[in-house]
């Protein structure tokens, strides 16, 4: 089982519309063979010190996939392909962490 954090940054303004989008695609996204969980989200506001600053403009995925194998499938579905189309013009910039538990 693999861990994917995808720091999504949008541009201003344009986090409801791409958060729209994203729910759209969801459930095709849990539908393939591999997916344990897919999902956005944005951060809260809390009075933990460690917490970093709220990101107005930034969406968090949290993923879990059953393998690395999985996760490279998903990466290539052509409805990925037309899901980054939709959103392309509402993304400034995104990081992916891949991570394995230990």
């Amino acid at each position: 089982m693999i861990y994917v954090i995808a720091t999504i940054e949008v541009k201003p303004g344009k986090r409801e519309p791409f958060l729209a989008e994203f729910h759209r695609n969801m459930p095709n996204v849990r539908a393939e063979k591999g997916c344990i969980e897919y999902g956005p989200t944005v951060d809260l506001k809390t009075d933990i010190k460690a917490q970093i600053p709220l990101r107005e403009n930034t969406v968090t995925i949290v993923e879990k996939w059953e393998s690395l194998q999985a996760l490279q499938a998903h990466l290539q579905a052509p409805r990925m392909g037309e899901y980054r189309e939709r959103v392309k013009g509402m993304v400034a910039g995104l990081t992916l962490q891949v991570l394995e538990p230990r």
